[in-house]
Formats: structure tokens, C-alpha cells, sequence
């Protein structure tokens, strides 16, 4: 497998072409053993036919979630038992040419070791309705976080610390896997103490918001007949204007966040892997808020030496508000648009590639995913790469993947100008444009095998044994090069 580096802002591989990668979360939080009481860390229904069954749909990324928990139990005690057991699930990820990025996984500071979550006496609250909940009012979440970014010391050495030489020692392992992609350095860092007032800013900002439109929502409400009243009031509040207007409240804590404590932290962890590796892209993600639709402020990375980190690329998430809620499968487009709107603002700040480390978290068992297919089109549009939350036991065989495995170009030598799959007349379009004549292959991977290919360019369809799915591969020439796949034939009236 080639190196993937990044330019400007594409990923490109080792042989100069631009790569487009479609992926999925795999995250190991690990499982509670009502037995023990502790959680078990090897408790996983991962295996190489998973694996081979990605492939086949086309998924080449995976976004590989750690803990730190599991990592390092004691401070400098490194469990090489449970590093193994996840480098064997890259291993099988390379096999199938699955490039994998490692993410240090935690949510309201799970997943960070007992020994590093230092709560000021305060304890943890069970959460009453939703998970994330201990973001908003759980003051021992808040601590955790604040001697966190505060770097405060145990056994000696700081937290971030820690942190830093549990990565050295992480990446030292994984360095010279082939199919590594980069290091996704901490999932969704939230504020802490600052992060409870941004949720307080939020609810009256949205308070006062809503109560401005009551008009608009008792019209729909007085109109409802047989729809959900909820689902009606959501629809009510899909836009975009309305999602700024509420989140910008927490603005100016998120910017002071991002440049006072998340960017040296970015810096700190950076410098420490770039000690014993140059491979892999630092992907940096956004704070916990920005995901939804405040702005990002962290700086690129540029190290002590005046250098700027060339290998970065930005990973945000954007979830709409109806996540991890039985209204998950009605989540308003516009609203969803505001986040990735402000992400897009970012990317251009940065001058850097984008993949969208989690966005879907749809419930499976729907006919109808709309808000996917409208994700999935707005990533195209910007060539945006993309992992999905997430795979969980079934999912491979729900509607959700036959929506995520669409056509899309693998490998493009040049530049992509533009790449599209109408799902209305069932074709997928490709233009890209060399420079000069090139023997390097455009690479498009297709679901199934296409009822006609529409292109100036030479072309070999590679069947994907054991599936209907196939790789395409087509030779380029100097100047614009332009593909049709069209998968029914074109109905003349």
C-alpha cells in the first residue's frame, strides 16, 4: 500500500494522486463485565471476514479508536497485551487494503485511565436522559477536564505529559504499518469548566431564539393532524441562520479555548510523535463545540523551530441535535449544514485537507436515509473524505451501507475538478484535468459493474471476487479527462 501525504489541501499518495477516502468508525470502548465490574477491553465481535466485507464495499479508511485506559492502566505501565490484540485487527484492515488512522477515544472523559481523572472530590453523575449530558452539568466531567488542559501533575510528571509519552510509545508500534494513515490525537477535547458555561450561553440564547419564533411554531403545531408534534416543531427549526444564532453565544470561550490550551496541547502531542515517526498525518480535530457550528480557532501546528507540521489535516465531526434520540432519522439538513458550513470556513483558514472523522450516527432499520444521501453530496461536492459513525454488528448488511457504498474515485492522477453520484438517474461523473500524459491510473470504485461506461479513456474493470462490486481503472491523458458510469439505461421519452 502507498504512503498517503498530504498537498495543499488533498491527500494524495506516494505516486502523486489525489485520494478520496470513504471510511467508517471501528472504536473499542470497551465492554462491562457485569461479573467483575470492570471493563474488558478484548471484548470485541471484530474478525477478518469484517474486514474482507468493507473491502468489498468499498470502504478504505477506518477510523481506529484506543483508550487510554487500556493503553497505559498505570502511569508508565504500558498493557502490550491489549496493543497487540488491536495491532492484529490493523493488520487484517492492511490486508484488505484498508488504510486505518489511530484515534485516542473518550467521551465525558471516559476512556481516560482512574489515575489521570483527577475530579477535585467531585463524582461523577449518572447520566438521567442522554450520555453527553455529563458535557453539560456534570461538574466532575468539568474538573477532569480542567486538570487535564492545566497539565497538573501525577506521580511526578503532568498529565499532558502522560499523554505525550503514552503517544510516543503508541506510534512507535504502529510507525512502520503500511497502511497507516495518521493519528487522530483526542476525541472531541472539551473545555471543561468553561465548556458548562458555553451550554448555559446556548440554552438562553436558544430560549430566547424559539420564544421569538412561537408564532411560527404554534402555526405549525394548530396545523398538525396526524404528524408527530415533535418531528413537525424540528422541521419548524431546520435553519441555518436559526443554528448560529443560538451557538454564537459561545463564541468567544470556544476561540480563547482553542488558542490558550487546546492549541499547545495539539503542539505538545505533535512535537512528541514527529520524535520517533515523520510517518503519519497529525489529524486534528475540532473542540467539542465547534461540532455544533461555533467556529474553530486553533492554529495549524508550527513547532519550536519555526516549522509548520505539512503533514496535518483537519477532522471535525457534525451530528444534527436529534442524535442519539428516537428522532435521529428525521435530522434536519440545514441545521447540519450550519455546522459543516463553519467547518468549510475552517478548512480554508487552515489550507488543509478534511476528513470528516464522524458524522450519520443514523439508528438502522430505516427504508429511507435522506440525511445521509444529503450528507454524502455535500462531502462529494467539496472532496471532502469522510468516516462514518459507526459499525456496530449487523449494520453491513442495513440500508446504511448501500447508501455510504456509493461510486467514488479511489485515485485520481492531476486534479479533481469535479466528481458526482446522482442517485436520481443512477449515474456517477468524473471530471479531472493532468498536466501532462502520465501512465499513473485513475482508480473509481463501484458497487456493481456499471451498464455503461461513458469515456475517452481506456479502461479495465476489476471485479472484486466473491461480490458484485468491482474497481475501475482508467488510463489519463494531458488536458481534461472526463468519465460517465451509468448503472441504467437512459430511458429516451
Amino acid at each position: 500500500m502507498e504512503r498517503i501525504y498530504v498537498k495543499g489541501t488533498t491527500f494524495v499518495d506516494e505516486s502523486g494522486r489525489e485520494r478520496i477516502f470513504n471510511g467508517i468508525n471501528l472504536v473499542n470502548k470497551g465492554h462491562y463485565d457485569e461479573k467483575t465490574g470492570q471493563m474488558d477491553y478484548f471484548n470485541v465481535n471484530w474478525n477478518e471476514d469484517m474486514f474482507r466485507r468493507f473491502s468489498e464495499k468499498g470502504i478504505n479508511l477506518i477510523r481506529f479508536g484506543l483508550v487510554w485506559k487500556a493503553i497505559e492502566p498505570m502511569p508508565g505501565i504500558y498493557n502490550e497485551e491489549y496493543l497487540d490484540y488491536m495491532e492484529n485487527f490493523v493488520d487484517m484492515a492492511c490486508k484488505y487494503g484498508i488504510y486505518v488512522y489511530l484515534d485516542v477515544h473518550q467521551d465525558c472523559f471516559h476512556g481516560m485511565p482512574d489515575w489521570a481523572t483527577i475530579t477535585d472530590s467531585y463524582k461523577r453523575r449518572k447520566p438521567l436522559i442522554i450520555w453527553a449530558e455529563g458535557y453539560f452539568i456534570d461538574k466532575a466531567v468539568h474538573r477532569a477536564f480542567d486538570n487535564f488542559w492545566a497539565n497538573v501533575p501525577v506521580a511526578g510528571k503532568g498529565l499532558q505529559d502522560w499523554f505525550a509519552d503514552m503517544w510516543k510509545h503508541v506510534a512507535t508500534r504502529f510507525k512502520n504499518k503500511e497502511n497507516l494513515f495518521g493519528f487522530d490525537i483526542l476525541n472531541e477535547p472539551f473545555p471543561g469548566t468553561s465548556g458548562g458555561k458555553v451550554f448555559k450561553n446556548i440554552i438562553k440564547s436558544g430560549t430566547k431564539a424559539i420564544v421569538s419564533r412561537k408564532n411560527q411554531i404554534a402555526d405549525v403545531i394548530k396545523n398538525i393532524t396526524k404528524d408527530d408534534p415533535v418531528k413537525a416543531i424540528l422541521s419548524a427549526l431546520d435553519d441555518k441562520s436559526l443554528v448560529r444564532e443560538i451557538t454564537s453565544s459561545g463564541d468567544l470561550i470556544i476561540m480563547n479555548f482553542d488558542v490558550d490550551k487546546y492549541y499547545p496541547f495539539m503542539k505538545k502531542i505533535s512535537t512528541a510523535i514527529r520524535e520517533v515517526t515523520d510517518k503519519g498525518i497529525i489529524v486534528m480535530e475540532a473542540s467539542y463545540y465547534s461540532n455544533s457550528s461555533i467556529p474553530s480557532s486553533t492554529p495549524r501546528i508550527k513547532y519550536d523551530d519555526g516549522k509548520l507540521e505539512e503533514n496535518i489535516c483537519f477532522a471535525p465531526h457534525g451530528y444534527d441535535i436529534t442524535v442519539d434520540s428516537v428522532y435521529t432519522n428525521t435530522a434536519g439538513n440545514n441545521r447540519v449544514d450550519a455546522i459543516f458550513d463553519q467547518h468549510a470556513k475552517t478548512q480554508s483558514r487552515l489550507g488543509v485537507p478534511v476528513i470528516v472523522g464522524e458524522w450519520g450516527g443514523m439508528v438502522p432499520g430505516s427504508d429511507e436515509y435522506p440525511h445521509l444521501e444529503h450528507l454524502l453530496e455535500y462531502f462529494d461536492n467539496k472532496h471532502w473524505s469522510q468516516t462514518y459513525w459507526c459499525y456496530m454488528d449487523g449494520l453491513l448488511d442495513e440500508k446504511i451501507m448501500d447508501i455510504i457504498c456509493r461510486p467514488y474515485p479511489v485515485a485520481v492522477p492531476g486534479e479533481i475538478k469535479k466528481y458526482h453520484y446522482n442517485r436520481v438517474t443512477d449515474t456517477f461523473t468524473l471530471t479531472f484535468n493532468c498536466d501532462s500524459s502520465t501512465r499513473k491510473k485513475a482508480v473509481i470504485y463501484s458497487p456493481v459493474k456499471p451498464y455503461e461506461i461513458i469515456s475517452k479513456c481506456k479502461y479495465a474493470i476489476n471485479e472484486i471476487i466473491g461480490s458484485d462490486s468491482c474497481q475501475i481503472t482508467f488510463g489519463a491523458s494531458k488536458g481534461e479527462n472526463n468519465i460517465e458510469l451509468r448503472y441504467a439505461p437512459i430511458l429516451k421519452e
